[in-house]
């Protein structure tokens, strides 16, 4: 490998505990994603930063020092924690504000490079109060100001639609643990970005439902914001055909296979 190119990167950025004195509460499972995303990404060849219960200077100041770093062909960023639309919360229980962060990259060393955000935090408080996802319910920020930041060549997962929660479980959240599963099979893992992301969207709001009193029955449904100019493929194995690999989203799984898992308080 040509050193000066760089590698496929990936950074995984997980906020599991909060400071004392923060008004978050902590979000068991948080871990188990990142130990998963770490495996998972690893055997694909990338090579994977995990920085856990950074505060919000932290995490700003560590995608401004990412964004100016080598990578070869892409690079996977991963943001876990509470959140409102437009930011998430950093350990001391600031705001992280998402278009900051996507704006980094628009520089000329990540320049026709891919780039894709995958974010489990909550957009909103879209459900029954008293109940606690990945959310927190001010912010300030306009919620449209990330589309607009988004470099081209990048892509934006997240976990949910504009105005609702995402859930976790002390297993790990629906979003990233499936994410994880469906790249553990060979067919997925050869697939183009846009196709993947559909085939998670589909697995997500299809296989996932939560159950309990206050919940019972609640659904979950990824959300993509793209700027790709161009077929990509970052989880391709060498020497695979890509472009032949795998069926269509909607017959990965039977709407009847519903995995029902109780939301967590995290």
């Amino acid at each position: 490998m040509d050193h000066r190119r760089g590698c496929n990167r990936a950074v995984v950025v997980s906020v599991a505990q909060f400071d004392p004195g923060v008004s978050l509460r902590s979000r068991p499972g948080a871990e188990r994603d990142a130990k998963k995303l770490h495996r998972t990404l690893s055997k694909l060849g990338f090579r994977v930063d995990i920085h856990s219960d950074l505060s919000s200077n932290e995490i700003y100041e560590l995608f401004l020092k990412e964004s100016r770093r080598p990578v070869e062909d892409c690079f996977l960023a991963v943001l876990s924690s509470h959140g409102e639309e437009g930011c998430v919360f950093g350990a001391d229980g600031k705001p992280i504000w998402l278009s900051h962060i996507y704006g980094y990259f628009d520089n000329e060393t990540m320049e026709k490079k891919a780039k894709l955000f995958l974010i489990q935090a909550c957009r909103g408080n879209a459900l029954d109060d008293g109940v606690e996802v990945d959310s927190v319910s001010d912010s300030t920020e306009s919620s449209f100001s990330p589309h607009l930041s988004v470099p081209v060549d990048t892509a934006v997962m997240y976990a949910t639609a504009p105005g609702y929660g995402a859930f976790m479980h002390p297993l790990g959240s629906v979003f990233l643990q499936t994410f994880c599963t469906l790249l553990e099979e060979e067919g997925n893992r050869n697939l183009e970005l846009t196709r993947l992301m559909t085939r998670l969207s589909h697995s997500v709001a299809y296989t996932f439902q939560a159950k309990g009193r206050q919940l019972g029955g609640k659904k979950e449904m990824p959300c993509l914001l793209t700027r790709l100019t161009r077929e990509v493929f970052p989880f391709a194995e060498p020497g695979k055909d890509s472009m032949d690999a795998g069926l269509s989203a909607m017959s990965l799984v039977g709407t009847e296979a519903t995995r029902k898992r109780t939301p967590s308080i995290s």
